[in-house]
């Protein structure tokens, strides 16, 4: 299935739902207004209710079994929509859009982990549903922003799904000490474990003790890895450099960037790019 506009929202109200036989173009939020039933997606399933939230990327295969009468919220963006929000300058815009790009093998499930989120995501697709259904004017300019706003805290979330373990009923604190990480992945001075514990007031053993029981991962381990989802991301969607990929992630130079690589993935990133990217 194509999608032809940078992004688009529709919504039904279902019994059955159309079997999936291919993959798409493009990325999907599918929201539950109401109803229940199982989701399956690369032959995983999840029990959905009421106010979930599920990411579909191109590489999915999925579908819904439903049990009671679905009302479905969907929302369909392409590649010419993350480039384009990602082109305003703004380099944190790129960011929430290599989240959702790095969610490309994730797990079944609602995506929605801050339990805060809930509400609010309940109260702008509300909001879309009715801009659609009363079609005011700028109700397509109202849409863009609201559907904007929708996608950036998709990010959050994805951001906070990325370690095993995380619960929507994980601590605060945990999750306040992920969006640190992720917001100065780039200055390896603000990674050190010391400084993350001076941040946050707590010791160094306390701090690795409660992020490895919280997450299933060492700091430095989900450290490692949120790194190399970026590379991923850029190697895949970016015509990026490897040298200037170590650069901007404070690798020494493309040498050590192609030997971490190389220990996590079997391959160095020019053959992964080769192999996997469009």
């Amino acid at each position: 299935m194509n999608l032809y506009h940078p992004f688009e929202v529709d919504f039904k109200e279902l019994e059955q739902f159309p079997k999936t036989v291919r993959k798409n173009n493009f990325f999907e939020l599918i929201y539950i207004v109401s109803g229940t039933g199982i989701q399956v997606i690369n032959d995983n399933q999840f029990q959905y209710q009421k106010g979930n939230l599920f990411l579909i990327t191109p590489q999915d295969i999925h579908s819904f079994e439903i049990t009671t009468r679905t009302k479905f919220f969907f929302l369909r963006f392409n590649e010419y929509y993350i480039k384009e929000n990602s082109q305003n300058g703004q380099s944190d815009n790129i960011l929430r859009m290599e989240y959702i790009l790095q969610n490309a093998s994730h797990r079944p499930g609602c995506i929605l982990k801050n339990q805060i989120d809930k509400p609010l995501i309940a109260s702008l697709i509300g909001n879309i549903i009715d801009e659609q259904n009363n079609q005011q004017i700028y109700h397509q300019k109202i849409t863009e922003q609201i559907v904007n706003t929708i996608i950036t805290i998709v990010a959050r979330n994805i951001a906070l799904k990325l370690p095993k373990n995380i619960k929507e009923t994980t601590g605060e604190l945990v999750l306040e000490i992920l969006h640190y990480i992720q917001e100065n992945i780039y200055d390896p001075k603000e990674l050190k474990s010391e400084r993350i514990s001076g941040h946050f007031n707590i010791t160094l053993n306390y701090l690795g003790k409660y992020f490895k029981k919280q997450t299933g991962e060492t700091l430095q381990e989900y450290i490692a890895n949120y790194k190399l989802r970026l590379i991923e991301a850029r190697l895949l969607n970016s015509d990026m450099r490897i040298n200037e990929i170590a650069d901007e992630l404070n690798y020494s130079d493309e040498s050590h960037l192609n030997k971490v690589f190389r220990k996590y993935k079997g391959m160095n990133p020019s053959e992964f790019r080769k192999k996997y990217a469009k």
